[in-house]
């Protein structure tokens, strides 16, 4: 079933850290009645153990056996779930945001979720702190390192043919999107948390 401004139901959405892939996934699970796959989830294990980074051939049956129906919406940029994930997606949908946007929704959210302490995947005990920020995984080190590199692999992406059997939606604003969203099947009014700093905290390991 195709849904207006979609070609498919297999949709897989990326971009940096902190641009919200996982707040535009949730909601487009939710308007849509698609499976939402968030490959954060699939990986962390407790005490930030990386199941992609420790157990790959484990990843990618995790991965495999995640994609493997009809309808999903996965979030995420994993390098070593991408190349399973692309080539079936029926739309890429690139939150393309400027750095500035997303620096500050990465340190937003990560001030935001230190504060609360709140688990981020439930039965890993894996909670934002404060002593992390410094570290290069963490996203804000991540994130700014390599926003102009991980931009130009996208870039890539989306000018070569690897997705030429998908539609690809490339979003430069969070107004944008949400215009965009406005006109999706079961669209209502745009959705909270788009124009502000949204999704989970995540480490950059294992990521594209």
């Amino acid at each position: 079933m195709a849904h207006e401004g979609l070609k498919g139901e297999r949709i897989a959405v990326i971009g940096n850290s902190g641009s919200g892939k996982s707040t535009l996934a949730r909601i487009l699970s939710e308007r849509l009645n698609i499976p939402h796959i968030e490959l954060d989830a699939l990986n962390w294990r407790p005490n930030w153990k990386s199941l992609s980074i420790d157990e790959p051939a484990r990843w990618e049956r995790v991965v495999s056996e995640a994609i493997a129906g009809d309808r999903w919406i996965t979030d995420g940029n994993y390098s070593a779930a991408l190349p399973q994930i692309l080539p079936r997606a029926t739309d890429v949908i690139w939150l393309d945001y400027t750095r500035a946007v997303i620096m500050t929704r990465v340190l937003r959210r990560s001030f935001l979720r230190a504060m609360t302490g709140e688990e981020l995947w439930p039965g890993t005990g894996n909670r934002e702190d404060f002593r992390r920020w410094l570290r290069k995984d963490h996203p804000i080190r991540w994130t700014w390192d390599t926003y102009r590199s991980r931009n130009e692999r996208r870039e890539a992406r989306f000018a070569g043919s690897e997705l030429d059997h998908a539609q690809k939606h490339r979003f430069k604003t969070p107004q944008a999107l949400n215009r965009w969203l406005a006109e999706i099947s079961r669209s209502g009014p745009a959705a909270p948390g788009l124009g502000r700093a949204a999704g989970k905290p995540r480490s950059a390991q294992g990521s594209e």
